[in-house]
Protein backbone atom coordinates (compact mmCIF):
# COMPACT_ATOMS: atom_id res chain seq x y z
CA UNK A 1 0.00 0.00 0.00
CA UNK A 2 1.52 3.78 -0.89
CA UNK A 3 1.91 6.12 1.47
CA UNK A 4 -1.30 7.89 -0.35
CA UNK A 5 -3.14 5.01 0.16
CA UNK A 6 -2.11 5.26 3.80
CA UNK A 7 -3.32 8.98 4.33
CA UNK A 8 -6.82 8.04 2.86
CA UNK A 9 -7.31 5.51 5.04
CA UNK A 10 -5.85 5.90 8.39
CA UNK A 11 -7.46 3.24 9.81
CA UNK A 12 -7.23 0.20 7.18
CA UNK A 13 -4.16 -1.31 8.84
CA UNK A 14 -4.86 -0.87 12.12
CA UNK A 15 -6.49 -4.88 12.21
CA UNK A 16 -3.58 -6.35 10.15
CA UNK A 17 -1.08 -4.38 12.73
CA UNK A 18 -2.61 -6.28 15.68
CA UNK A 19 -3.13 -9.63 14.27
CA UNK A 20 0.83 -8.75 13.75
CA UNK A 21 1.16 -8.10 17.62
CA UNK A 22 -0.74 -10.82 18.26
CA UNK A 23 1.75 -13.30 17.13
CA UNK A 24 3.93 -11.78 19.07
CA UNK A 25 2.53 -12.69 22.72
CA UNK A 26 3.83 -15.81 24.31
CA UNK A 27 1.16 -17.96 25.11
CA UNK A 28 1.58 -20.92 28.18
CA UNK A 29 2.36 -24.25 26.82
CA UNK A 30 -0.24 -25.85 28.09
CA UNK A 31 -3.18 -23.88 27.10
CA UNK A 32 -1.51 -23.35 23.39
CA UNK A 33 -0.96 -27.76 22.98
CA UNK A 34 -5.12 -27.34 23.45
CA UNK A 35 -6.24 -25.04 20.92
CA UNK A 36 -6.37 -27.51 18.34
CA UNK A 37 -8.91 -30.12 20.13
CA UNK A 38 -10.51 -26.66 21.81
CA UNK A 39 -10.47 -24.28 18.61
CA UNK A 40 -8.68 -21.33 18.49
CA UNK A 41 -9.75 -17.71 18.18
CA UNK A 42 -9.25 -17.04 14.69
CA UNK A 43 -12.50 -16.26 13.22
CA UNK A 44 -14.10 -17.68 10.36
CA UNK A 45 -15.01 -16.05 7.19
CA UNK A 46 -18.66 -16.41 5.92
CA UNK A 47 -18.59 -15.66 1.83
CA UNK A 48 -21.10 -13.29 1.00
CA UNK A 49 -22.73 -14.08 -2.20
CA UNK A 50 -22.95 -12.19 -5.17
CA UNK A 51 -26.69 -10.55 -6.39
CA UNK A 52 -27.49 -7.64 -7.70
CA UNK A 53 -30.12 -6.52 -6.69
CA UNK A 54 -30.87 -4.41 -3.38
CA UNK A 55 -31.88 -6.75 -1.52
CA UNK A 56 -31.75 -10.33 -1.71
CA UNK A 57 -32.52 -13.50 0.97
CA UNK A 58 -30.04 -15.13 -0.16
CA UNK A 59 -27.09 -12.27 1.08
CA UNK A 60 -29.70 -11.85 4.22
CA UNK A 61 -29.09 -15.41 5.13
CA UNK A 62 -25.79 -15.25 4.67
CA UNK A 63 -25.42 -12.40 6.86
CA UNK A 64 -27.84 -14.24 9.46
CA UNK A 65 -26.09 -15.69 12.67
CA UNK A 66 -24.47 -12.59 14.99
CA UNK A 67 -27.76 -11.35 15.47
CA UNK A 68 -29.44 -14.28 16.78
CA UNK A 69 -26.40 -15.60 18.90
CA UNK A 70 -25.68 -12.32 20.28
CA UNK A 71 -29.64 -11.90 21.13
CA UNK A 72 -28.95 -15.09 23.37
CA UNK A 73 -28.16 -12.54 26.25
CA UNK A 74 -31.72 -11.20 26.07
CA UNK A 75 -32.67 -14.70 26.67
CA UNK A 76 -30.89 -16.16 29.54
CA UNK A 77 -32.13 -17.29 32.97
CA UNK A 78 -31.46 -13.59 34.80
CA UNK A 79 -33.69 -12.22 31.82
CA UNK A 80 -36.43 -15.08 32.88
CA UNK A 81 -36.35 -14.37 36.06
CA UNK A 82 -36.58 -10.48 35.57
CA UNK A 83 -39.55 -11.00 33.39
CA UNK A 84 -41.63 -13.44 36.16
CA UNK A 85 -41.23 -11.40 38.76
CA UNK A 86 -42.57 -8.38 36.77
CA UNK A 87 -45.21 -10.06 35.63
CA UNK A 88 -46.36 -11.28 39.52
CA UNK A 89 -45.66 -7.99 40.89
CA UNK A 90 -47.26 -5.72 38.62
CA UNK A 91 -49.01 -7.17 36.17
CA UNK A 92 -48.75 -6.41 32.70
CA UNK A 93 -48.39 -2.58 33.44
CA UNK A 94 -44.67 -2.36 32.83
CA UNK A 95 -44.52 -4.05 30.03
CA UNK A 96 -43.61 -1.34 27.91
CA UNK A 97 -40.66 -0.72 29.98
CA UNK A 98 -39.58 -4.25 28.37
CA UNK A 99 -40.53 -2.78 24.92
CA UNK A 100 -37.92 0.35 25.79
CA UNK A 101 -35.14 -1.22 26.61
CA UNK A 102 -35.09 -3.82 24.02
CA UNK A 103 -35.37 -0.96 21.44
CA UNK A 104 -32.39 0.90 23.37
CA UNK A 105 -30.77 -2.44 22.98
CA UNK A 106 -31.08 -2.78 19.18
CA UNK A 107 -30.17 0.88 19.24
CA UNK A 108 -26.27 -0.15 21.04
CA UNK A 109 -26.16 -3.64 19.34
CA UNK A 110 -26.39 -1.36 15.94
CA UNK A 111 -23.79 0.95 16.75
CA UNK A 112 -21.61 -1.76 17.82
CA UNK A 113 -22.26 -3.99 14.47
CA UNK A 114 -21.26 -0.95 12.76
CA UNK A 115 -17.93 -0.42 14.19
CA UNK A 116 -17.02 -4.00 13.66
CA UNK A 117 -17.46 -3.67 9.91
CA UNK A 118 -16.30 0.02 9.52
CA UNK A 119 -13.43 -0.39 11.59
CA UNK A 120 -12.63 -4.25 11.05
CA UNK A 121 -11.61 -4.12 14.77
CA UNK A 122 -14.06 -4.75 17.78
CA UNK A 123 -14.97 -2.39 20.57
CA UNK A 124 -12.53 -3.91 22.71
CA UNK A 125 -9.27 -3.53 20.83
CA UNK A 126 -10.90 0.11 19.74
CA UNK A 127 -10.51 0.73 23.80
CA UNK A 128 -7.46 -0.43 23.60
CA UNK A 129 -6.14 1.90 20.99
CA UNK A 130 -7.72 5.16 21.97
CA UNK A 131 -7.73 4.30 25.85
CA UNK A 132 -4.85 4.87 28.33
CA UNK A 133 -3.54 2.37 30.44
CA UNK A 134 -5.11 2.87 33.92
CA UNK A 135 -8.98 3.29 32.07
CA UNK A 136 -8.72 0.50 29.65
CA UNK A 137 -7.52 -2.07 32.09
CA UNK A 138 -10.61 -0.73 34.45
CA UNK A 139 -12.54 -1.08 31.32
CA UNK A 140 -11.74 -4.45 30.90
CA UNK A 141 -12.32 -5.33 34.91
CA UNK A 142 -15.60 -4.32 34.02
CA UNK A 143 -16.64 -6.29 31.49
CA UNK A 144 -15.14 -9.54 33.12
CA UNK A 145 -16.84 -8.91 35.90
CA UNK A 146 -20.39 -8.47 33.49
CA UNK A 147 -19.02 -11.84 32.07
CA UNK A 148 -18.35 -13.81 35.42
CA UNK A 149 -22.56 -11.92 36.28
CA UNK A 150 -23.77 -13.71 33.51
CA UNK A 151 -22.15 -17.09 33.97
CA UNK A 152 -23.34 -17.37 37.72
CA UNK A 153 -26.99 -16.69 35.86
CA UNK A 154 -26.25 -19.60 33.35
CA UNK A 155 -25.62 -22.28 36.32
CA UNK A 156 -27.87 -21.07 38.45
CA UNK A 157 -30.71 -21.30 35.81
CA UNK A 158 -29.15 -25.28 34.54
CA UNK A 159 -28.80 -26.56 37.53
CA UNK A 160 -32.62 -25.46 38.60
CA UNK A 161 -33.93 -26.73 35.30
CA UNK A 162 -31.51 -29.97 36.08
CA UNK A 163 -33.25 -29.90 39.63
CA UNK A 164 -36.87 -29.82 38.09
CA UNK A 165 -36.86 -31.83 35.92
CA UNK A 166 -35.43 -34.70 37.77
CA UNK A 167 -38.11 -34.27 40.55
CA UNK A 168 -35.34 -33.30 42.93
CA UNK A 169 -33.36 -36.46 42.21
CA UNK A 170 -30.24 -33.84 40.93
CA UNK A 171 -29.67 -31.50 43.77
CA UNK A 172 -28.93 -28.29 43.04
CA UNK A 173 -25.29 -28.64 43.99
CA UNK A 174 -25.52 -31.56 41.47
CA UNK A 175 -27.07 -29.26 38.82
CA UNK A 176 -24.21 -26.78 39.37
CA UNK A 177 -21.09 -29.60 38.68
CA UNK A 178 -23.27 -30.52 35.55
CA UNK A 179 -22.59 -27.08 34.04
CA UNK A 180 -19.18 -27.78 34.04
CA UNK A 181 -19.62 -30.69 31.32
CA UNK A 182 -21.49 -29.05 29.41
CA UNK A 183 -19.47 -26.50 28.88
CA UNK A 184 -16.66 -28.36 27.47
CA UNK A 185 -19.46 -30.20 25.25
CA UNK A 186 -20.12 -26.97 23.40
CA UNK A 187 -16.38 -26.30 23.26
CA UNK A 188 -15.96 -29.67 21.26
CA UNK A 189 -19.46 -28.55 19.02
CA UNK A 190 -17.56 -25.53 17.81
CA UNK A 191 -14.76 -27.25 16.10
CA UNK A 192 -17.41 -28.07 13.71
CA UNK A 193 -17.94 -25.02 11.99
CA UNK A 194 -19.31 -21.29 12.96
CA UNK A 195 -22.58 -21.56 10.60
CA UNK A 196 -23.14 -25.26 12.04
CA UNK A 197 -22.53 -23.09 15.79
CA UNK A 198 -24.96 -20.68 14.74
CA UNK A 199 -28.17 -23.27 13.97
CA UNK A 200 -27.41 -25.05 17.32
CA UNK A 201 -28.13 -21.51 19.10
CA UNK A 202 -31.47 -21.07 16.43
CA UNK A 203 -32.16 -24.48 17.53
CA UNK A 204 -31.78 -23.30 20.96
CA UNK A 205 -33.99 -20.30 20.43
CA UNK A 206 -36.45 -21.81 18.84
CA UNK A 207 -37.13 -24.43 21.61
CA UNK A 208 -37.72 -21.39 23.96
CA UNK A 209 -40.23 -20.15 21.91
CA UNK A 210 -41.90 -23.16 21.78
CA UNK A 211 -41.96 -23.80 25.74
CA UNK A 212 -42.97 -20.86 26.66
CA UNK A 213 -45.20 -19.85 24.04
CA UNK A 214 -46.98 -23.16 25.20
CA UNK A 215 -47.06 -21.46 28.55
CA UNK A 216 -48.55 -18.39 27.07
CA UNK A 217 -51.15 -20.43 24.90
CA UNK A 218 -52.21 -22.19 27.76
CA UNK A 219 -52.54 -19.53 30.18
CA UNK A 220 -54.34 -17.48 27.68
CA UNK A 221 -53.51 -13.86 29.14
CA UNK A 222 -55.73 -11.11 28.43
CA UNK A 223 -54.95 -9.38 24.82
CA UNK A 224 -56.49 -6.05 25.92
CA UNK A 225 -54.40 -5.36 28.63
CA UNK A 226 -51.12 -6.73 27.42
CA UNK A 227 -51.51 -4.31 24.17
CA UNK A 228 -52.10 -1.73 27.47
CA UNK A 229 -49.03 -2.55 29.23
CA UNK A 230 -47.18 -2.30 26.40
CA UNK A 231 -47.54 0.71 24.43
CA UNK A 232 -49.10 2.74 27.31
CA UNK A 233 -46.47 3.88 29.43
CA UNK A 234 -48.01 4.42 32.62
CA UNK A 235 -48.27 2.27 36.39
CA UNK A 236 -50.79 3.28 38.37
CA UNK A 237 -50.78 2.30 41.84
CA UNK A 238 -47.22 1.06 40.92
CA UNK A 239 -44.96 1.58 44.38
CA UNK A 240 -41.18 0.92 45.32
CA UNK A 241 -41.49 -3.01 44.46
CA UNK A 242 -42.39 -2.40 41.15
CA UNK A 243 -39.99 0.49 40.26
CA UNK A 244 -37.14 -2.12 41.67
CA UNK A 245 -38.85 -4.86 38.60
CA UNK A 246 -38.72 -2.02 36.36
CA UNK A 247 -35.33 -1.00 36.78
CA UNK A 248 -34.75 -4.76 36.80
CA UNK A 249 -35.53 -5.29 33.95
CA UNK A 250 -33.34 -2.88 32.17
CA UNK A 251 -30.20 -4.50 34.17
CA UNK A 252 -31.18 -7.84 33.15
CA UNK A 253 -32.46 -7.11 28.83
CA UNK A 254 -29.32 -4.45 27.95
CA UNK A 255 -26.12 -6.88 28.99
CA UNK A 256 -23.06 -4.39 28.77
CA UNK A 257 -20.59 -7.10 27.90
CA UNK A 258 -22.90 -8.24 24.72
CA UNK A 259 -21.91 -4.86 22.95
CA UNK A 260 -18.63 -5.95 22.68
CA UNK A 261 -19.77 -9.58 21.54
CA UNK A 262 -21.13 -8.68 18.63
CA UNK A 263 -18.76 -5.35 17.36
CA UNK A 264 -16.56 -8.31 17.25
CA UNK A 265 -19.57 -11.61 15.94
CA UNK A 266 -20.13 -9.31 13.07
CA UNK A 267 -16.24 -9.82 11.38
CA UNK A 268 -16.85 -12.97 10.74
CA UNK A 269 -18.86 -12.12 7.22
CA UNK A 270 -16.63 -11.69 4.47
CA UNK A 271 -16.63 -8.10 3.54
CA UNK A 272 -14.53 -5.66 1.91
CA UNK A 273 -13.93 -2.66 3.82
CA UNK A 274 -12.39 -0.65 0.86
CA UNK A 275 -15.38 -1.04 -0.92
CA UNK A 276 -17.96 1.38 0.21
CA UNK A 277 -20.99 -0.31 -1.15
CA UNK A 278 -20.31 -3.56 0.74
CA UNK A 279 -19.33 -1.79 4.10
CA UNK A 280 -23.24 -0.13 3.69
CA UNK A 281 -24.57 -3.23 2.10
CA UNK A 282 -23.10 -5.17 5.52
CA UNK A 283 -24.57 -2.56 7.93
CA UNK A 284 -28.01 -3.12 6.22
CA UNK A 285 -28.32 -6.67 6.33
CA UNK A 286 -26.71 -6.82 9.69
CA UNK A 287 -29.49 -4.00 11.15
CA UNK A 288 -32.25 -5.74 9.58
CA UNK A 289 -31.16 -9.30 11.36
CA UNK A 290 -30.73 -7.54 14.36
CA UNK A 291 -34.15 -6.28 14.21
CA UNK A 292 -35.33 -10.22 13.80
CA UNK A 293 -33.36 -11.74 16.31
CA UNK A 294 -34.32 -8.92 19.36
CA UNK A 295 -38.18 -9.13 17.80
CA UNK A 296 -37.95 -12.74 18.53
CA UNK A 297 -36.51 -12.56 21.93
CA UNK A 298 -38.85 -9.39 23.09
CA UNK A 299 -41.90 -12.10 22.12
CA UNK A 300 -40.61 -14.68 24.38
CA UNK A 301 -39.77 -12.16 26.86
CA UNK A 302 -43.52 -11.36 26.86
CA UNK A 303 -44.69 -14.69 26.89
CA UNK A 304 -42.94 -15.12 30.07
CA UNK A 305 -44.19 -11.64 31.35
CA UNK A 306 -47.67 -12.30 30.07
CA UNK A 307 -47.99 -15.71 31.80
CA UNK A 308 -47.15 -14.94 35.24
CA UNK A 309 -49.48 -11.52 34.67
CA UNK A 310 -52.32 -13.08 34.30
CA UNK A 311 -51.99 -16.07 35.95
CA UNK A 312 -50.29 -14.95 39.53
CA UNK A 313 -50.61 -11.18 39.55
CA UNK A 314 -51.78 -10.57 43.28
CA UNK A 315 -52.23 -13.89 44.45
CA UNK A 316 -51.27 -14.85 47.48
CA UNK A 317 -48.99 -17.48 49.50
CA UNK A 318 -52.27 -19.33 50.72
CA UNK A 319 -53.94 -19.37 47.40
CA UNK A 320 -51.12 -21.05 45.68
CA UNK A 321 -50.78 -23.32 48.73
CA UNK A 322 -54.36 -24.81 48.49
CA UNK A 323 -53.93 -25.20 44.58
CA UNK A 324 -50.66 -27.27 45.03
CA UNK A 325 -51.47 -29.16 47.82
CA UNK A 326 -55.02 -30.37 46.36
CA UNK A 327 -53.20 -30.86 42.91
CA UNK A 328 -50.63 -33.03 45.85
CA UNK A 329 -47.82 -31.09 44.59
CA UNK A 330 -44.15 -31.98 46.48
CA UNK A 331 -43.58 -28.56 46.30
CA UNK A 332 -46.43 -26.90 48.36
CA UNK A 333 -44.69 -25.90 51.56
CA UNK A 334 -42.72 -23.74 49.86
CA UNK A 335 -45.44 -21.57 50.11
CA UNK A 336 -46.65 -20.35 53.49
CA UNK A 337 -50.40 -20.57 54.30
CA UNK A 338 -50.35 -16.63 54.88
CA UNK A 339 -52.23 -13.83 53.12
CA UNK A 340 -48.71 -12.01 52.03
CA UNK A 341 -48.65 -11.85 48.07
CA UNK A 342 -47.10 -14.56 46.44
CA UNK A 343 -43.31 -14.26 45.65
CA UNK A 344 -41.67 -16.04 42.54
CA UNK A 345 -38.48 -17.24 40.79
CA UNK A 346 -37.18 -19.00 38.18
CA UNK A 347 -37.95 -22.09 40.90
CA UNK A 348 -41.15 -21.24 42.13
CA UNK A 349 -41.98 -20.44 38.87
CA UNK A 350 -42.13 -23.50 37.79
CA UNK A 351 -43.84 -25.21 40.70
CA UNK A 352 -47.03 -23.08 40.45
CA UNK A 353 -47.31 -23.60 36.55
CA UNK A 354 -47.19 -27.27 37.60
CA UNK A 355 -49.74 -26.61 40.21
CA UNK A 356 -52.21 -24.82 38.48
CA UNK A 357 -51.68 -26.41 35.19
CA UNK A 358 -50.22 -29.75 35.67
CA UNK A 359 -47.06 -31.36 35.30
CA UNK A 360 -46.65 -31.15 31.97
CA UNK A 361 -46.35 -27.46 32.22
CA UNK A 362 -43.49 -28.09 35.09
CA UNK A 363 -41.38 -29.71 32.59
CA UNK A 364 -41.75 -27.69 29.56
CA UNK A 365 -41.04 -24.69 31.74
CA UNK A 366 -38.29 -26.67 33.50
CA UNK A 367 -36.94 -27.43 29.42
CA UNK A 368 -37.24 -23.74 28.32
CA UNK A 369 -34.93 -22.34 31.58
CA UNK A 370 -32.49 -25.35 30.57
CA UNK A 371 -32.02 -24.14 26.88
CA UNK A 372 -31.77 -20.36 28.10
CA UNK A 373 -28.90 -21.53 30.74
CA UNK A 374 -27.07 -23.53 28.30
CA UNK A 375 -27.66 -20.72 24.82
CA UNK A 376 -25.67 -18.71 27.54
CA UNK A 377 -22.96 -21.17 27.97
CA UNK A 378 -20.80 -20.25 24.54
CA UNK A 379 -21.92 -17.05 24.35
CA UNK A 380 -20.26 -15.75 27.29
CA UNK A 381 -17.23 -17.98 26.43
CA UNK A 382 -17.01 -15.90 23.15
CA UNK A 383 -17.01 -12.68 24.95
CA UNK A 384 -14.53 -13.41 27.50
CA UNK A 385 -12.34 -14.60 24.21
CA UNK A 386 -12.93 -11.22 22.59
CA UNK A 387 -12.80 -9.21 25.35
CA UNK A 388 -9.12 -10.33 27.00
CA UNK A 389 -7.86 -10.73 23.34
CA UNK A 390 -8.83 -7.05 22.50
CA UNK A 391 -7.98 -5.24 26.00
CA UNK A 392 -5.06 -7.44 26.92
CA UNK A 393 -3.81 -8.53 23.49
CA UNK A 394 -3.79 -11.68 24.48
CA UNK A 395 -4.42 -14.54 22.87
CA UNK A 396 -5.53 -17.88 24.99
CA UNK A 397 -7.36 -20.84 23.54
CA UNK A 398 -11.50 -21.35 24.34
CA UNK A 399 -10.33 -23.96 26.58
CA UNK A 400 -8.23 -21.91 28.89
CA UNK A 401 -10.56 -19.30 28.91
CA UNK A 402 -13.94 -21.05 29.63
CA UNK A 403 -11.73 -22.91 32.31
CA UNK A 404 -10.85 -19.24 33.81
CA UNK A 405 -14.57 -17.50 33.81
CA UNK A 406 -16.02 -20.92 34.57
CA UNK A 407 -13.93 -21.46 38.09
CA UNK A 408 -15.26 -17.97 38.94
CA UNK A 409 -18.43 -18.25 38.80
CA UNK A 410 -18.95 -22.09 40.06
CA UNK A 411 -17.25 -21.33 42.77
CA UNK A 412 -19.32 -19.11 45.14
CA UNK A 413 -22.24 -20.72 43.04
CA UNK A 414 -22.01 -24.17 44.60
CA UNK A 415 -21.17 -23.09 47.92
CA UNK A 416 -24.90 -21.64 47.88
CA UNK A 417 -25.99 -24.42 46.65
CA UNK A 418 -24.56 -26.94 49.23
CA UNK A 419 -24.68 -24.50 52.45
CA UNK A 420 -27.97 -22.81 51.40
CA UNK A 421 -31.53 -23.73 50.11
CA UNK A 422 -33.00 -22.64 46.87
CA UNK A 423 -34.54 -19.05 47.31
CA UNK A 424 -30.54 -17.77 48.36
CA UNK A 425 -29.52 -19.01 45.04
CA UNK A 426 -32.26 -17.56 42.67
CA UNK A 427 -31.66 -14.28 45.25
CA UNK A 428 -28.66 -14.30 43.63
CA UNK A 429 -29.92 -13.65 39.53
CA UNK A 430 -31.70 -9.85 41.45
CA UNK A 431 -28.29 -9.17 42.59
CA UNK A 432 -26.51 -10.28 39.40
CA UNK A 433 -29.35 -7.69 37.67
CA UNK A 434 -28.56 -4.83 39.41
CA UNK A 435 -24.98 -5.57 38.85
CA UNK A 436 -25.68 -5.47 35.32
CA UNK A 437 -27.34 -2.37 35.18
CA UNK A 438 -24.64 -0.71 37.28
CA UNK A 439 -22.30 -1.93 34.35
CA UNK A 440 -24.07 -0.43 31.63
CA UNK A 441 -22.22 2.82 31.69
CA UNK A 442 -18.83 0.61 30.67
CA UNK A 443 -20.19 -0.33 27.48
CA UNK A 444 -22.21 2.65 26.54
CA UNK A 445 -19.94 5.25 26.51
CA UNK A 446 -17.39 3.86 24.78
CA UNK A 447 -19.42 2.26 21.90
CA UNK A 448 -20.90 5.71 21.83
CA UNK A 449 -17.61 7.39 21.82
CA UNK A 450 -16.06 5.46 19.03
CA UNK A 451 -18.72 5.51 16.66
CA UNK A 452 -18.61 9.15 16.60
CA UNK A 453 -15.04 9.32 16.02
CA UNK A 454 -14.36 10.43 12.60
CA UNK A 455 -10.45 8.57 12.99
CA UNK A 456 -12.25 5.21 13.58
CA UNK A 457 -15.56 5.60 11.31
CA UNK A 458 -14.77 7.84 8.49
CA UNK A 459 -17.90 8.97 6.72
CA UNK A 460 -19.73 6.27 8.25
CA UNK A 461 -19.48 7.86 11.75
CA UNK A 462 -22.64 8.83 14.21
CA UNK A 463 -25.18 11.61 12.73
CA UNK A 464 -26.00 14.69 15.50
CA UNK A 465 -28.29 12.30 17.16
CA UNK A 466 -25.48 10.33 18.72
CA UNK A 467 -26.62 7.51 16.34
CA UNK A 468 -26.94 6.37 12.40
CA UNK A 469 -29.18 3.35 11.75
CA UNK A 470 -28.58 3.31 7.61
Amino acid sequence: MSPEQDKQNPTEKLPQMIETNHSTVAKPRFFTSLETTFGSQEQEKIPIPEVQSRFSFRKLWAFTGPGFLMSIAYLDPGNIESDLQSGAVAGFKILWVLLLATLMGLMLQRLAARLGVVSGMQLAEVCRKKYRKVPRITLWLMVELAIIGSDMQEVIGSAIALNLLSVGRIPLWGGVIITIADTFLFLFLDKYGLRKLEALFGFLITVMAITFGYEYVMVQPDQRKLLKGMFVPSCHGCGTQQLQQAVGIIGAVIMPHNIYLYSALVRSRDVNRNNKKEVEEANRYFFIEACLALFVSFLINVFVVSVFAEAFYNKTNAQVHEVCANSSSPHSDLFPANNQTLEVDIYKGGVVLGCYFGAAALYIWAIGILAAGQSSTMSGTYTGQFVMEGFLNLKWSRFARVVFTRTIAITPTLLVAVFQNVSTLTGMNDLLNVLMSLQLPFALIPVLTFTSMNSVMQEFTNSIYGFAWL
